[in-house]
């Protein structure tokens, strides 16, 4: 957050609204279009221009930088808070009154807050540059673009194939899912399976010592165990008891022999053949039965899942986000057989986000990104997504694919642990 002297300053600099950047005077009919990290913001209300400053409706541009705000409807002012302490900003503005508050201080508005339709519009550079977001103005497409300021946010890594060239980066991460097994085609859960196993050590370097190393640096180490539904053996594992028994008891006893604090699932295909509902029933009843025995060994339990906006149906976001610890989105593979550097669309993974929240706590989801698909500009609009619904935080497949351009990038939009 930026100091409270400068903040003072941008606030004078900036109280007559994007005057600066050629924004043309407009009645308050004129239409502008809001772009919040790349992706357009929906607003209650329209946008409008007012004596070359743009106006949007106060609760759309706060709810969507994770602002605070109150109204006194008798006082008729608008209260915006973020942070706590010395870095809190605290600005209020009353409606039809130029004079604005931050921090105590009056600041001086070119146009004062209005009502508008059953709206409430406030300036928008003013209001935004507080709690510091960048503004821009395109002239052309009368676009006014938001960068939101970067935030402290729940990271996830999946540390798997090829991924030790950014081991450096786990102990700035909350927690790490080591990809190092699976359920094979027969439905065994094994250590040594195709891809996902677990690796030889090499030198002084050893899965035991990774392992031993997250924890360390208080990042948490999470056993992640892949399946696939290729050939209807993960079908068969969690509708058959006996194979769903010793599966639970191979996954638990391996997290706790190895000194893993949590256990990850990746259970990718179930419900595009089977039976939906049959499906969705026996995997709920395969992640209560593992959660009972990770409670009881002291073991997180998280879910990789994909995106209910998928051709994927057999995951209920609801009865699973009751019983596990995390969800993660898998928000990516929306373009067949798509190339490297193909960004994925933003308004499926929007779609996938609010479809999640109808389901379960924006407290339990995380974001994923397929880094193998994104680029250093559609990071950060796929981290601001996260950000714009106050998601948990996201998950980031996998170490050893991030460039670091998008390393960049996604450290400008969130903050990593320290």
């Amino acid at each position: 957050m930026k100091p409270i002297g400068k903040l003072f300053l941008a606030a004078a600099i900036l109280a007559g609204g994007i005057t600066g950047a050629g924004l043309p005077q407009a009645n308050a009919a004129a239409k502008v279009q809001i772009m919040l990290d790349g992706y357009p913001l929906a607003f209650s209300g329209e946008p409008i221009i007012v004596d070359g400053t743009t106006m949007v409706p106060f609760r759309s541009i706060s709810e969507s930088l994770g602002i605070q705000v109150t109204w006194n409807q008798a006082a008729k002012t608008i209260t915006a808070v973020k942070g706590t302490g010395p870095e809190g900003i605290r600005v209020q503005l009353t409606l039809d009154n130029k004079t604005a508050k931050v921090n105590g201080s009056s600041v001086t508005l070119a146009v004062a807050p209005r009502s508008v339709d059953g709206n409430t519009l406030i300036p928008l550079s003013f209001f935004s540059q507080q709690f510091g977001a960048n503004v821009d103005w395109d002239q052309s497409t009368r676009t006014v673009s938001i960068t939101s300021p970067q935030e402290r946010m729940y990271t996830l890594g999946f540390y798997a194939i090829s991924s030790f060239s950014d081991v450096a980066a786990i102990p700035s991460l909350d927690a790490v899912a080591f990809g190092w097994s699976r359920i094979d085609e027969t439905g065994n859960f094994t250590l040594s399976g195709k891809d996902f196993r677990m690796p030889e050590a090499a030198g002084d370097t050893t899965p035991d010592s990774l392992i031993a190393d997250a924890a360390a640096s208080r990042t948490i180490p999470y056993l992640m165990v892949y399946a696939g539904d290729t050939k209807g053996e993960l079908t068969k594992v969690v509708e058959d008891p006996e194979m769903r028994r010793q599966a639970i008891t191979d996954m638990v006893s391996t997290a706790q022999d190895n000194a893993f604090q949590g256990i990850i699932l990746d259970f990718e295909g179930l419900g595009l053949t089977t039976d939906k509902a049959a499906t969705r029933k026996a995997f709920t009843a395969f992640v209560k039965q593992l959660s009972t025995e990770t409670k009881s060994a002291g073991l997180k339990l998280s879910l990789a899942l994909h995106p209910l906006n998928s051709s994927y149906q057999g995951y209920d976001y609801k009865e699973l986000g009751k019983i596990a610890d995390e969800l993660i989105i898998m928000a990516y593979d929306y373009r067949a057989g798509q190339t490297t550097g193909n960004p994925e669309p933003a308004d499926k993974v929007d779609e996938a986000i609010r479809l999640a929240l109808k389901e379960t706590s924006k407290s339990k989801l995380l974001l994923g990104l397929n880094l193998n698909s994104e680029n250093k500009n559609s990071v950060k609009t796929l981290t601001g997504l996260a950000k714009r619904y106050d998601l948990k935080g996201i998950a980031l497949w996998r170490l050893g694919l991030i460039s670091s351009e998008e390393w960049t990038s996604l450290k400008q939009s969130v903050e990593f642990k320290k």
